[in-house]
């Protein structure tokens, strides 16, 4: 039976990955050689000095030439021992260069498969570019979404409850009112409730038709439609830097805030609505509001846009649909923003 070998000892500097092999210990077969050959190449020329006769040509040689028969090999043994070495550590730090790469290579193969784990759910930048590339084909196809007659697309909704609640001013005696017709606005039926709520948590998957459907009629109504596109907005930008709202566990709340929040009241008293708390988040959205004008305006014109939407929209919600619209995507951009500008301190 043959005696188990311990395995080899690898430098912790490198590892044992793919750069282990260049743990060897240098060879040093080349100096050695260089050493044999210089010593051999003395002894003969003391064995050739002192066998010579007395009185021969090379006891009259000068000290010069002696000198030059001596060194010169022994330089030029050197010479090629030196270059030989240059030739050997060149190719020891390609291979080095090469085993780098690829352990950066697997490295970043095995990141993307932790990443997206069996494949069962793409990543929110992909869902995000989805959303924004349907959101253009809606606004480039023709407002007809109302009378659609595909049955297999669309689904009815048992919630005929307006979602917005948009005031209407009365005309003043001193401005008469002009016959223009009435706006196309005033013959589309309110958006839903559910129907707003879906819109703004966006579609999960490219397959998500019920999703989509919901997303179009939001961006039919010109309030909807403002906040919606805001939020795409600044999840895309967000998406940038490695925030993704789904990573994100906000803090439950009772609906009691939002309406406090939707009546106008700010500040501490209803600071559990910002229940973000992820540091990192919050650190990364503060540095870039500073330093990023375009990130700023758009994060400014985004809490606008949900403040107004969601003072319309409170009014005719239950406290189980503030609870669903607390959970969207849209709400918890609206958390994030509102604990960096300040809107809950």
């Amino acid at each position: 039976m043959k005696p188990v070998k311990d395995p080899p000892k690898n430098d912790s500097s490198l590892g044992a990955g793919p750069l282990a092999r260049l743990n060897d210990p240098p060879n040093r077969g080349i100096e050695v050689a260089g050493a044999g050959l210089s010593l051999f190449w003395i002894i003969l020329i003391l064995v050739y000095v002192l066998i010579a006769p007395p009185g021969s040509e090379t006891r009259s040689l000068g000290l010069v030439v002696t000198s030059l028969m001596v060194f010169l090999p022994i330089a030029l043994i050197w010479a090629v021992v030196v270059t030989l070495r240059s030739i050997r550590e060149l190719r020891a730090e390609a291979r080095r260069l090469q085993a780098t790469l690829d352990a950066m290579r697997s490295s970043h193969v095995q990141a993307q498969s932790q990443a997206q784990p069996f494949g069962l759910k793409p990543s929110v930048e992909s869902k995000i570019d989805e959303i924004a590339a349907s959101t253009i084909e809606a606004q480039t196809v023709p407002a007809t979404f109302t009378s659609r007659r595909d049955a297999a697309l669309s689904v009815p909704s048992v919630d005929h409850k307006a979602a917005l609640v948009t005031p209407q001013a009365d005309p003043t005696p001193e401005e008469p009112t002009l016959a223009l017709g009435t706006p196309a606005e005033d013959f589309r039926p309110p958006l839903p409730v559910t129907t707003l709520i879906r819109a703004l948590q966006f579609p999960e998957t490219p397959e998500d038709k019920e999703g989509f459907r919901a997303l179009r009629l939001a961006l039919e109504d010109r309030t909807s439609a403002k906040l919606i596109r805001a939020a795409q907005d600044v999840l895309t930008l967000l998406s940038q830097d490695g925030i993704y709202v789904d990573d994100l566990q906000p803090d439950l709340c009772r609906p009691e805030l939002w309406r406090r929040f939707a009546a106008g009241e700010r500040g501490r008293s209803i600071a559990a609505l910002g229940g973000i708390r992820d540091r990192g988040s919050l650190a990364l959205t503060a540095a870039r509001m500073k330093a990023d004008p375009v990130f700023r305006d758009a994060a400014h014109h985004f809490l606008r846009a949900f403040d107004k939407t969601f003072a319309a929209f409170e009014p005719n919600a239950t406290d189980a649909e503030l609870a669903d619209l607390s959970d969207t995507r849209t709400a918890r951009a609206f958390m994030l923003f509102g604990r960096v500008t300040g809107t809950f301190d």
